[in-house]
């Protein structure tokens, strides 16, 4: 079993996601596949390099919360993982309140047996 190396908990989490590549027009639209305060996954069948610098339009809720990021990881025609390096701290609680409330719903919707 390998080692965790995240800082925090992905929550598999499906929400409307818009990438904007650092030196283009065109937009990249998905939702993402997980979503922590550090990133997320974007399951895609064009991806992206390693290293690219993207504008952020994250959808939760009735919220849209903008970010700069990186890409992380790459899972040629599978997906992108994607960090945030910057975000305005009241988009950061946002996005930390919207987490808490899945976490939360994703508890009490697990079977008593996954509980423990």
């Amino acid at each position: 079993m390998t080692e965790e190396k995240r800082n925090h908990p992905r929550l598999k989490v499906r929400v409307p996601v818009e990438l904007r590549p650092e030196e283009t027009e065109t937009p990249i639209r998905g939702e993402t596949a997980d979503l922590s305060l550090g990133g997320f996954y974007i399951e895609m069948m064009f991806t992206l390099d390693i290293g690219t610098q993207v504008d952020i339009t994250l959808q939760v809720g009735d919220s849209t919360l903008l970010a700069a990021g990186e890409v992380a990881a790459c899972d040629r025609t599978v997906g992108n993982g994607v960090r945030f390096t910057s975000m305005l701290p009241e988009d950061r609680e946002e996005l930390e309140r919207f987490l808490q409330a899945v976490e939360a719903k994703q508890q009490v919707d697990l079977p008593p047996e996954e509980t423990r």
